[in-house]
């Protein structure tokens, strides 16, 4: 196995992306909505060991395509246990949304750290044991089934928390923000899984201890400083404006409130555009590796540095999403996941005819990178607490990222078919790679459309007004 790239090389771009970030939404015009400095500290104070156990949860998660990528796992056998474990991630929903909006999203942000840890450990231990040319596939579906069900909890606690300290106004920014939390996850899946391997040859269980250990760590932090109202942190609690507001009603039984927004079009519109999001956001992460590498473009920038690069990519699309929805669009976030969706349908495209040409490619998979992560934040992260409400966001981003994890099994199901097997002469023909962006085209067109749908859509306050 090559060296990794130098830590300096892949660290310094995304620090420096960061700060001219940082840099430029503090010379915007900020929303004001009232919130003190004090509130504001506080509030980073909250939200950055919340969003980094999110990161570390994705470690975590996208570890097993590392594990795939070494040819430790068969691709057909990747295929499986990442279907099966994105089905129990989507199904999960359905109960680990109403148990978040019922417990907070503190407390289960900490069942997440704790069971994906404990998963993990588990994980690791079972490919130490295992003969490295036959790899028990089943127990480590059910070990990824596990791990799966607790990184549930961790899209539907953060968002939970953070719909009680983040205004409607606001909230574009922080999808801006959990689009970098998810990026910062993929790149330390892929970039430091490398340098995990690198620094452990034939060792490959401690891609899933690494993470377990951080994720122990990030658990205390979290514990102790995770709040899930400001009112628990000593400042006053606020009217985020959003559909929840004015609901000072008892709660409704969970399965009506589900079924609720099962039939509210806008929901059921925004989760069918997440599906969409969740084959190609995948379709990219995890597959664009396996062409480079398959026709000769592994020692190629992009492919040496794809953590760092998707991670750039990542924090670039959700920050640009985030900003232009708040700061142009008015908070709303239907036009600016229609935007995005258009570089994906063009991404993908053009994908076809360079084929000829896949130096291209690489760059082209970049920016379909930057958009899809975007789109991500902005519906996941942000439109989910919008319509579903400070009250309801357990449930909403259930649905709504249970959806996205139905298009990940889709995807995984497609592709680990259709396409070559890592390391056969087949992978090395540009024609065996055909499927992989013709299969994009008609889901990101779908994605396109329906979220020229909503374009104006706007959550309706429980208040009436």
């Amino acid at each position: 196995m090559a060296a990794p790239p130098s830590l300096r090389d892949e660290v310094l771009p995304i620090a420096i992306l960061i700060a001219v970030i940082v840099f430029v939404v503090r010379q915007l015009p900020r929303v004001d909505v009232g919130h003190s400095e004090a509130f504001r500290r506080r509030r980073a104070l909250n939200w950055l060991p919340l969003g980094l156990t999110y990161a570390f949860l994705y470690m975590g998660r996208y570890n097993l395509a590392v594990l795939k990528n070494v040819g430790v796992l068969g691709q057909a056998d990747f295929g499986t246990i990442d279907s099966v474990g994105s089905l129990v991630y989507g199904v999960a929903f359905l109960l680990n949304g109403p148990l978040t909006d019922r417990w907070g999203g503190r407390a289960t942000i900490l069942i997440a750290a704790a069971g994906a840890a404990a998963a993990n450990l588990a994980m690791g231990a079972l490919i130490l044991s295992a003969d490295p040319h036959a790899m028990p596939v089943n127990a480590l579906i059910a070990l990824f089934c596990v791990n799966m069900y607790f990184q549930s909890f961790g899209a539907v606690s953060i968002v939970k928390v953070n719909a009680a300290w983040f205004h409607i106004r606001e909230r574009g920014t922080f999808g801006g923000i959990f689009g970098i939390l998810i990026s910062l996850g993929i790149y330390f899946a892929f970039d430091w899984g490398a340098r995990i391997l690198a620094a452990a040859p034939g060792s490959p269980q401690w891609l899933f201890w690494v993470p377990a250990v951080l994720l122990v760590v990030f658990f205390a932090l979290s514990y102790l400083f995770v709040r899930d109202n400001p009112s628990e942190a000593g400042f006053v609690d606020f009217d985020p404006a959003d559909a929840s507001s004015g609901d000072a009603g008892p709660r409704l039984p969970a399965w009506t409130v589900i079924k609720r927004m099962m039939t509210t079009r806008i929901i059921v519109i925004i989760a069918l555009v997440e599906l969409c999001s969740g084959f190609l956001r995948q379709g990219i992460l995890k597959w664009y590796p396996d062409f480079a590498k398959g026709i000769g473009l592994g020692d190629t920038y992009i492919r040496a540095h794809w953590g760092m690069v998707s991670c750039i990519a990542g924090i670039t699309g959700g920050m640009f999403a985030g900003l232009i929805s708040d700061h142009l669009f008015q908070s709303r976030r239907a036009p600016v996941s229609a935007v995005l969706y258009a570089i994906m349908l063009l991404g993908s495209i053009l994908i076809i005819p360079l084929l000829g040409a896949p130096a291209a490619i690489s760059w082209v998979a970049a920016f379909m990178a930057m958009a899809i992560i975007g789109v991500h934040g902005m519906l996941s992260g942000t439109a989910s607490a919008d319509f579903g409400g400070k009250r309801n966001a357990g449930i909403a981003v259930g649905l709504i990222d249970g959806a996205v994890y139905l298009g990940t099994a889709l995807q995984s199901v497609l592709y680990g078919h259709i396409l070559p097997e890592k390391g056969t002469p087949a992978a090395k023909e540009m024609a065996s790679w055909y499927g992989w962006p013709v299969a994009m085209v008609p889901v990101a067109l779908i994605g396109f459309l329906l979220a020229l749908r909503v374009w104006n859509a706007r959550p309706a306050r429980a208040g009436g007004h």
